[in-house]
């Protein structure tokens, strides 16, 4: 089993459309019972409620389904996770600081360090909480730019290991 989680600031906007988009990526590529999926926050700000009704409407009209409840990443996850996705810059440094190791560290990647179009000085998915729907509508644009480069990342990854 690999097992993602990606991180935003509140779990409630970015961390489950990545979510949501990577599962449904994960299913569509046959990879559904190998490749574990979830999201949680650098804050406890939103624990226990569910995404933010913009983030589920983006999704449920881009056809992807979402379930989801907010929780807050602990250090001791860095354990069970294969691949931590931070959103933007701020929260991997946030992750990389709760690391107890450079190994855990290492986990640490950015979502749209996996689009090859995107600027190498930009890679923030940019925060849409506080903004319109648009916001919403660009931050599902990059979520779902970057996927299949991380699906194809995950996917070698799961070939090593069956093959070894």
């Amino acid at each position: 089993m690999y097992r993602v989680c990606f991180v935003c600031t509140g779990n409630i906007c970015r961390s489950p459309m990545a979510e949501a988009v990577f599962r449904a990526q994960v299913r569509d590529a046959g990879l559904d019972g190998l490749v574990e999926v979830d999201s949680a926050g650098t804050g406890g700000w939103h624990l226990g409620e569910p995404a933010d009704p913009r983030t589920a409407a983006v999704l449920e009209g881009a056809g992807y389904p979402l379930t989801h409840v907010a929780r807050q990443f602990e250090p001791e996850w860095f354990e069970r996770y294969d691949l931590v996705v931070a959103l933007d810059e701020g929260h991997a440094a946030e992750l990389r600081a709760l690391a107890r190791n450079s190994g855990e560290a290492a986990k640490v990647r950015l979502l749209r360090s996996y689009d090859p179009d995107a600027d190498p000085d930009d890679l923030d998915v940019p925060d849409p909480y506080y903004g319109g729907w648009q916001g919403f509508t660009a931050c599902l644009e990059m979520v779902e730019a970057a996927v299949p480069g991380l699906l194809s990342e995950v996917a070698a990854a799961l070939d090593v290991r069956e093959a070894g």
